[in-house]
């Protein structure tokens, strides 16, 4: 883990999608939080040490959600696939699709393995699944301002992790999509879904992958934007952790968490989330084969 001293910060951005606005004002106590995301061969440990079984690979119940057809009840995650051709990318369903038996043993679905993928961020957990390794290791789940504090790496106000320039000098930062999503991926900075957590260069922290390679889960409730500044500088929000039970987005059936990073699917022509600042909503009973997570432990040092 690395220690990260804090301090006040803005919080958000002004000039990038709706629900990232306005920037505010925060304040963040001392923590330290994993150099990278949870690996698989980290999460199996827990697994062999706990029996945990993940939301993916349990069965959901009827009750849990009434109205819904049969077969569309299975232990499952979703999965992306690239399309054939370009499609209308208003459309998700073209290139996610909910894979009977993926999991994060098995991310590509049944015959598929984590073989060789032991250094990679571990996949298709859900909220429930991350916090529970969380608990288990004696740490925490990052609240939104702490991940967004730690992924600035002590560059108040730039757009990336490292500065202005997405790629400096030509050298690409984060394992991010090239091309034309969703369907061509030149595959330029070497990878065509996760790589191995710090193939990439740490942040002023020392912190990998803090933007790209996989979204992460934060413990903070999604709600569409953020309120001003406060009025006084001595009300400025202290370790923030957003609404305090469920989504403010009334649009939402099931409760969303807020993820931070982006992905190795975050394309300039598509969602361009691979900044501190950007942030998306996630149900808490979904998996994908681009969530992970990584763990704090608050308190001085």
């Amino acid at each position: 883990m690395v220690a990260v001293r804090g301090g006040r910060f803005r919080m958000g951005a002004d000039d990038g999608y709706p629900e990232e606005a306005p920037a505010h004002l925060v304040e963040v106590d001392d923590f330290l939080i994993d150099s990278c995301a949870v690996t698989n061969a980290e999460f199996a440990r827990f697994v062999a040490a706990t029996g945990h079984v993940t939301v993916a690979e349990m069965v959901p119940s009827a009750a849990d959600y009434p109205g819904a057809l049969p077969e569309t009840l299975f232990a499952g995650s979703l999965v992306f696939q690239k399309t054939k051709a370009p499609v209308n990318t208003r459309d998700w369903s073209q290139w996610w699709s909910l894979r009977p038996g993926a999991n994060w043993r098995n991310p590509y679905g049944p015959g598929s393995s984590i073989d060789g993928l032991e250094a990679h961020p571990v996949v298709h957990v859900a909220y429930a699944d991350a916090l529970a390794h969380a608990v288990w290791a004696g740490k925490d789940l990052p609240t939104e301002a702490e991940f967004e504090f730690a992924a600035r790496g002590g560059l108040e106000g730039a757009t990336y992790a490292w500065g202005e320039v997405f790629r400096p000098d030509g050298r690409h930062m984060a394992n991010t999509w090239q091309g034309k999503f969703p369907f061509k991926n030149s595959l330029e900075d070497g990878w065509e879904a996760t790589a191995p957590v710090g193939s990439f260069p740490a942040n002023g922290y020392g912190l990998h992958d803090m933007i790209g390679n996989v979204w992460e889960w934060t413990q903070d409730w999604f709600r569409p934007g953020f309120d001003g500044d406060a009025g006084k500088a001595c009300c400025v929000p202290k370790n923030p952790r957003g609404p305090v039970a469920g989504t403010l987005d009334p649009s939402a059936p099931i409760p969303q968490r807020v993820l931070k990073g982006g992905s190795f699917l975050c394309a300039p022509s598509y969602c361009k989330r691979y900044r501190p600042a950007a942030r998306h909503a996630e149900s808490i009973d979904t998996s994908t084969c681009h969530i992970g997570f990584r763990c704090v432990v608050r308190g001085s040092f």
